[in-house]
């Protein structure tokens, strides 16, 4: 059925067989921005939201949803993660997100990186609320990947 990786020759939702894929080291790096009042930024990077440390709490909150983006992402193939690292960049008016993961696997890490970057985004956003409800988190996307048949990739 037109060639579509995830239909079968009737067009049924499947699963891709990887099986007969190398085994390379996969790594992708996803990114994301959370948008906010200055005011809510300032809390943020001196520590004083009353639930606690944001980015501390985003980045477990990036690491575990990368860990289970199989059971978020239809068809998507668990993976056994080697790495998941988030890191944040705060500015006057948002944070900057950056998830990369990395495995040693048969399909590559893309879909956890994105879902790291997103739940971390989301978790900023549940933590800080209080302080701003207009939030806007935008920009998720992939910014590179490596390994696997298809190779090294950058976003232009």
């Amino acid at each position: 059925m037109s060639g579509l990786t995830h239909l079968d020759e009737d067009g049924a939702a499947r699963m891709v067989d990887v099986s007969a894929k190398a085994t390379t080291v996969r790594q992708a790096i996803a990114a994301g921005r959370i948008s906010m009042a200055q005011e809510a930024a300032a809390a943020i990077g001196q520590g004083l939201v009353k639930k606690g440390d944001v980015l501390a709490v985003a980045r477990v909150a990036g690491i575990m949803a990368a860990k289970r983006t199989a059971d978020l992402i239809p068809l998507c193939h668990p993976v056994a993660l080697s790495a998941v690292t988030i890191d944040f960049t705060l500015d006057v008016d948002g944070v900057d997100v950056t998830a990369t993961a990395r495995s040693a696997g048969r399909t590559g890490v893309e879909m956890e990186a994105l879902t790291a970057a997103s739940v971390a985004l989301l978790t900023i956003y549940d933590m800080a609320k209080a302080l701003d409800k207009g939030m806007i988190i935008g920009n998720v996307r992939l910014l590179a990947k490596s390994g696997g048949k298809s190779g090294d990739w950058r976003a232009s």
